[in-house]
């Protein structure tokens, strides 16, 4: 855990602030823009513009953290509908990172009463008005969503924002990520900024269908997932082949408690057992069709 002292702003490319982990040694958000990145890889995939016309959105944010994703959904709902209800359940591992975000007040640039509704969960963890109804488990995730599918949670939207797979396996082993697709409504959809072959391959085992979304600035497209093919936008050929090779093989946390290390190493013994093409032949190839 780190303190909330530890936590320095870090303004990003379009204006608002980020905080950059030392425990993980990666930002919390993109430095291309942080409030750019949930918009356009949370948000819009989820298509909330479309689902804010329901009486009840249900929410469900993985890795809470400065609030971001959240207060971006929320804005975009009550701008269309400023009457539709939403439940929001969601998740966050270290207490003193939206804690520090509502110190530095990272949250004041959206409208109200955003800012105060978030504040107010952050402090006691949850929420109850006639518009949100919100809940902020902290701890290990892998325990919380065990304990919200239990409840029948049916989340419209999923957000998937943990620190990248090489840093923070747990959080996106095929067993945690069909705990995902059990709290996802029929109609639900999962985004993530990732494009990374291993969680890609990971939602599909899970029993997703699988689409690319708009890269934010520099960075990669990112993917978003539901269980209707038909609905998603494409991936590229290159893409798809990529899931063909041990990239894709997916991390495995059989009983759900494996710390980071044993899932790596856990994974790195199925690659190297692997028939599935190696991924330094699959980029060779790329590379060459497009003249790198």
């Amino acid at each position: 855990m780190e303190n909330i002292h530890s936590f320095t702003p870090q303004p990003t490319g379009d204006g608002s602030f980020t905080f950059f982990s030392e425990e993980f040694g990666e930002y919390f958000h993109s430095t291309q823009g942080a409030k750019t990145e949930a918009l356009l890889k949370f948000v819009e995939p989820c298509h909330l513009k479309q689902k804010a016309q329901q009486q009840v959105v249900r929410l469900l944010d993985v890795c809470y953290g400065l609030g971001y994703n959240t207060a971006a959904a929320l804005e975009t709902i009550w701008t269309i509908n400023p009457r539709c209800r939403v439940e929001l359940v969601a998740l966050e591992l270290d207490p003193t990172v939206p804690r520090s975000a509502i110190a530095h007040d990272f949250l004041q640039d959206w409208n109200q009463p955003i800012p105060e509704l978030l504040e107010r969960l952050v402090i006691k963890s949850e929420v109850k008005t006639d518009q949100l109804q919100a809940q902020l488990y902290l701890g290990d995730g892998r325990k919380s969503i065990q304990q919200l599918r239990q409840s029948n949670f049916p989340a419209d939207a999923i957000f998937l924002d943990p620190f990248s797979p090489r840093r923070c396996p747990q959080l996106w082993t095929v067993e945690f990520l069909q705990q995902l697709a059990e709290c996802c409504a029929k109609t639900g959809r999962l985004a993530t900024y990732s494009c990374a072959a291993a969680v890609r391959g990971g939602l599909i085992t899970a029993g997703f269908k699988i689409g690319a979304t708009p890269p934010v600035g520099g960075r990669q497209p990112g993917t978003v997932a539901s269980f209707d093919a038909s609905t998603l936008p494409p991936l590229s050929e290159r893409s798809r082949q990529h899931l063909q090779t041990r990239a894709a093989i997916p991390y495995r946390d059989p009983q759900l408690a494996d710390q980071a290390a044993i899932i790596l190493q856990r994974r790195q013994i199925e690659q190297q057992a692997s028939t599935l093409e190696p991924s330094s032949h699959w980029q060779k190839r790329w590379s060459a069709k497009e003249g790198l």
